[in-house]
């Protein structure tokens, strides 16, 4: 019996928040890419070290994304691809193909770069290439440049590391053993420097410690003054794995201080890190009281319903948690996936939020049928995707938490908010810009 194809992909995919389950609310399968680009990639990160070069070495069809993403930020000077083809897969001169490819690029560039990054694919790994082979090489071909592994590797997306946990682990590869500075702290595999405001950094320089992020270094020389701290921070969840590695390698302290909305947490997190930096832990009375009166001011404002993705920061459910907490209507949350450091707000909202509600639900952005799903929704919209899925143009326009840490990001969100709700944004074009507040260092 014939059955047309265009009724199953239509099917409405939402889930009650009540019933959903973790850390997977919806089936793997087909995939759509929603319009919203916001996000970074591989290629923006990379390009946070300064003056490395990347070459990417995949098959032209895998090319084109990374090659629009470097020209659409300004630094197509800093890249170049190396063509892998079927007869270099039949030939079995895969590894030949990314030494003298490599080489080549070498070769024509205007200058020596004091380091470049190599992106093999997934084709490398089902042809069983040699990598170790081929880099010992290279570094032999060219002692005065500094050589990293990187991967575009779909296949990585499942098990183990995910490509973007590698990403963040190796932008910090490069950096050489050196001298420990017992007074010197480095925030790593962060896309945006912490807010200079926030509770982390005032923490870190008052203690006075020297503070790096890979952000603010202009020279690859600079650079590798990172390797200096003495005390390692990740803040992003991806970038956990990375921050072990590095202490491991280089030695030192890594502390795990993750992104949240929960002042709690925060207070926790502070008191954590005074304690290695060795200091008192800070009083935050004053600052929880000015959130808690910020946040009332904002939802005093705000009466329309509040819609999440993931996109926005790296624990949506605990910014709808604090929303909700503060008699916000969070209505909508966009998210195919939930990570662990979501699991404890996952809990509070089924036990707390969720139980009898039917308006809190849960939506996925790559299931096959949300091309069909994007309709005009009156609300705020917190991320691109929820921007996009409710085709609102009232939305706060940021990604991966933009650079905010405790009470400093609560209160910069409800100032956000705020904007969002008296103005509009011209949402189609600005999602459309890839990797936002990206630029070529």
């Amino acid at each position: 019996m014939l059955k047309k194809v265009n009724e199953s992909p239509r099917t409405d995919v939402k889930v009650l928040l009540r019933d959903a389950k973790f850390p997977a609310p919806f089936a793997s399968g087909l995939e759509y890419a929603a319009p919203a680009r916001g996000t970074w990639n591989i290629v923006h990160v990379g390009m946070l070290i300064p003056e490395a070069h990347e070459i990417f070495v995949c098959a032209a069809g895998c090319l084109r994304g990374v090659v629009l993403t470097a020209a659409e930020m300004g630094a197509a000077h800093r890249f170049s691809t190396v063509e892998v083809k079927e007869e270099n897969l039949l030939n079995g001169d895969m590894e030949d193909l990314i030494i003298d490819g490599v080489s080549d690029v070498l070769a024509k560039l205007p200058e020596m770069p004091p380091a470049v990054l190599v992106y093999t694919s997934c084709v490398h790994h089902f042809a069983g290439c040699d990598l170790d082979m081929v880099y010992r090489e290279l570094r032999e071909r060219f002692p005065d440049v500094d050589f990293t592994d990187c991967y575009m590797n779909p296949i990585m997306r499942k098990s183990g590391l995910t490509p973007d946990q590698i990403m963040r682990k190796q932008l910090y590869s490069l950096l050489k053993p050196c001298e420990k500075n017992p007074k010197a702290a480095a925030i790593l595999g962060n896309d945006f420097a912490i807010n200079e405001n926030s509770e982390l950094v005032k923490l870190i320089r008052d203690a006075g410690y020297t503070l790096y992020e890979i952000q603010n270094c202009r020279t690859y020389e600079e650079y590798q003054k990172i390797a200096e701290a003495s005390v390692y921070i990740t803040t992003y969840p991806s970038a956990k794995a990375g921050g072990d590695a590095l202490a491991e390698r280089l030695g030192g302290t890594h502390i795990h201080l993750p992104y949240t909305l929960d002042f709690d947490e925060t207070d926790a997190n502070l008191a954590r890190l005074a304690e290695v930096l060795g200091v008192p832990a800070p009083d935050m009375t004053e600052k929880r009281r000015e959130c808690e009166s910020k946040l009332r001011e904002t939802r005093e404002l705000i009466g329309e319903d509040i819609t999440i993705d993931y996109t926005a920061c790296p624990r949506p459910l605990g910014l709808a948690r604090l929303l909700l907490d503060h008699d916000f209507s969070v209505t909508r949350i966009y998210a195919d996936s939930f990570t662990g450091f979501d699991k404890p707000d996952f809990d509070r909202l089924q036990a707390t939020w969720a139980k009898e509600s039917d308006r809190l639900t849960v939506h996925p952005t790559v299931h096959a049928s949300m091309r069909f799903h994007i309709s005009e929704v009156p609300c705020l919209a917190i991320g691109q995707k929820a921007a996009y899925f409710c085709g609102t143009e009232h939305f706060v326009n940021m990604v991966e938490g933009g650079g905010h840490w405790g009470y400093e990001a609560v209160l910069a969100l409800c100032d956000d908010m705020i904007d969002a709700h008296n103005h509009t944004k011209p949402m189609r074009e600005l999602i459309a810009v890839k990797g936002m507040g990206c630029s070529c260092v």
